[in-house]
């Protein structure tokens, strides 16, 4: 029973996207593993940009930065 977890940052995702994850997850799951639909769980967890860091920046602080003008 495959478990997938997809973590997304929580920047307006449409509930169209999301389902498109989760088909496109399944399949996946079928053609690589060879699991069945039924039982294949797809996840998706939208996390604030404030509560996603890399290096020493949280996401909403770099996309600020990449965005002001220079």
């Amino acid at each position: 029973m495959p478990i997938i977890n997809i973590k997304i940052t929580k920047e307006g995702v449409t509930p169209t996207q999301k389902q498109a994850l989760i088909k496109e997850a399944t399949q996946l799951m079928v053609d690589v593993l060879d699991k069945a639909p039924q039982v294949t769980f797809v996840v998706i967890e939208e996390i604030e940009t404030d509560d996603w860091g890399i290096g020493f920046d949280q996401v909403s602080m770099l996309r600020q930065q990449t965005l002001s003008p220079k």
